[in-house]
């Protein structure tokens, strides 16, 4: 998977982390509402961290506005709700030398600023 940075562009988090991480020309940037998450990539992501459901967004508003707080869902559930509308993919999320870092936690973010700043 080529490195990439896939973020949405009104989210002033993605924003900071993405100024954070002074990324070379060597990553694509991604902005989900415009281009959204390929199925490929969901896959990858997937295989990265485990499971489709970590890969949620749990604080999208669609989430309690679609009622999906009330619902059991399942690993096949989160994937369709991640092809189907950018925000319930966790953002930021950067592919770099095959490596996915996901999400915004500080512990995360600290590790792809490592990764970035060692190549």
């Amino acid at each position: 998977m080529e490195n990439r940075f896939i973020y949405l562009d009104s989210c002033n988090t993605c924003q900071r982390i993405m100024k954070e991480l002074e990324l070379s020309d060597s990553v694509s940037l991604q902005n989900t509402k415009e281009n959204p998450v390929t199925e490929e990539q969901i896959e990858f992501l997937k295989d990265q961290s485990c499971s489709y459901e970590s890969l949620f967004n749990r604080r999208a508003q669609l989430y309690r506005g679609r009622n999906l707080h009330e619902k059991e869902l399942t690993e096949s559930d989160y994937k369709e709700l991640l092809l189907d509308h950018y925000t319930f993919i966790k953002r930021p999320i950067l592919i770099y030398n095959s490596v996915a870092y996901i999400g915004n936690s500080k512990k995360v973010v600290a590790a792809a600023v490592k990764a970035v700043k060692n190549d």
